[in-house]
């Protein structure tokens, strides 16, 4: 019988967002999606996570951030100290890595958002699903790069998060969450970005 597969991530925005994408595309649900409430706490569980009964496989979602090489060394510190071989480099063909030889440790599956070769958040994956050559959100964008700098209370690295809010809230249902945006269609699930995360979330939790 297969064990548990689990997706572990930042915040509940990440929760909500791989249920729609789970749904949208037509995967199996998991065993579950956990939220740890920030990126540090996400990363310190990693070893109690991975050593938890009857797990098959582990998905491990985090920001980049500004720092990708930073992000990973202390993603694949927690991985190498439980006996995995991850690789020096984040993989920018998307990582899985098989349990370590006489173990009876999980499949791990690392993605640094957007996509674990250049900075940033989830904020920055969504906006690949914008439709493209979306007028409205080149207004938006236009709007949010000319706030004046006094009044600019955001930090830079939360551009991103500013402008997809924005754009949202302009839409004919204004303000929908992140989730609920993918399921009414407003983010698009059918985009290259979104296929290559989901043949990630394939190799990693349903191998054929």
């Amino acid at each position: 019988m297969p064990g548990r597969r689990i997706l572990l991530v930042e915040g509940t925005d990440d929760v909500h967002v791989f249920r729609a994408l789970f749904g949208k595309r037509g995967l199996p649900e998991l065993s579950c999606i956990k939220d740890h409430g920030s990126c540090d706490q996400l990363i310190e569980a990693i070893p109690v996570r991975l050593k938890e009964s009857d797990i098959e496989a582990v998905g491990i979602v985090l920001d980049a951030d500004t720092n990708v090489a930073g992000r990973w060394a202390s993603v694949r510190h927690r991985l190498s100290s439980a006996g995995y071989a991850p690789p020096q480099q984040p993989d920018p063909h998307r990582l899985v890595l098989n349990p370590p030889p006489q173990t009876i440790l999980p499949r791990v599956g690392v993605w640094l958002m957007p996509n674990n070769t250049v900075p940033g958040k989830l904020e920055d994956f969504l906006r690949c699903l914008v439709p493209h050559d979306n007028a409205l959100f080149a207004y938006a964008a236009g709007t949010v790069d000319g706030i004046p700098e006094h009044l600019r209370l955001f930090k830079p690295i939360d551009q991103p998060k500013a402008l997809i809010h924005t754009w949202l809230a302009w839409q004919a249902e204004p303000g929908r969450p992140f989730g609920t945006s993918i399921t009414a269609g407003f983010l698009e699930h059918t985009v290259a970005e979104v296929d290559i995360l989901v043949r990630w979330l394939q190799r990693l939790f349903f191998p054929e």
